[in-house]
């Protein structure tokens, strides 16, 4: 038999019994680890001066998002802070009035406060937001030299103002003149005309409809109420 036969099947029975080592062995299973990394392309990223590109759902530093023209998103509901699971995120709301408009709905947040130091960043809060006003962005570089300094407050939780917006607060005057809906519904905020019809507010509708249910009532009186003692008199002239 040739000398090369002889060699290649020496090498082919070396790697049969190695293979069947690490397949077959716990301490060659084991070694297998480091031998398949070592056949996989490397993936070392320039960290910070270029970071790797994180997934498109990413759940990262919180956002408080803005209107097209400056009016904040958030109406200082409180859901996200009941949403949470982690006692993270404090607010605290305040009415708008006609010189100092925060958002378009009666309330807003006059303070926000997430805790990064406890936030797990589960998620819940921005699901339980009903305007969008919170979401969370790809931002993860939240260290910080102090706990402290991990207290996000509202002025660091506000969206980049948008191009030709004014800051916060507006005048309901300068609100009304640019007649945005808001909210997609019949009426504008606050409220006034719309295609010049007047829109009536919400306590003026309240007490319309209370009006319009008491007349129905007036024009269908309801029965006279008694004490009973004369349907028991009935009952008792029928049996007699």
């Amino acid at each position: 038999m040739p000398t090369w036969i002889v060699t290649l099947l020496f090498y082919v029975a070396l790697v049969a019994v190695v293979v069947a080592w690490l397949r077959g062995t716990v301490l060659g299973r084991g070694f297998s680890v480091p031998l398949r990394t070592m056949t996989r392309p490397v993936e070392t990223f320039e960290y910070p001066e270029s970071p790797k590109p994180v997934a498109p759902r990413f759940h990262g530093r919180h956002q408080l998002n803005l209107y097209e023209d400056g009016l904040e998103k958030c109406i200082g509901c409180e859901l996200c802070a009941w949403a949470c699971p982690a006692d993270a995120i404090y607010v605290q709301g305040a009415e708008n009035t006609l010189l100092e408009r925060f958002s378009p709905g009666e309330r807003y947040a006059e303070d926000y406060q997430i805790n990064y130091s406890r936030c797990i960043f589960c998620g819940l809060c921005i699901e339980a937001c009903p305007t969008r006003a919170l979401t969370m962005t790809h931002e993860y570089e939240l260290s910080e030299p102090d706990r402290q300094a991990l207290v996000y407050t509202k002025d660091r939780l506000l969206a980049v103002l948008p191009e030709g917006a004014m800051a916060t607060p507006h005048t309901d005057a300068e609100v009304r003149a640019r007649g945005l809906n808001y909210y997609g519904g019949p009426a504008v905020t606050p409220p006034a005309t719309k295609g010049g019809t007047t829109v009536l507010s919400a306590s003026n509708r309240k007490f319309q409809r209370a009006n319009q249910v008491l007349g129905e009532l007036h024009d269908h009186p309801l029965p006279a109420m008694t004490d009973g003692s004369d349907e028991a008199a009935a009952q008792a002239g029928d049996v007699n």
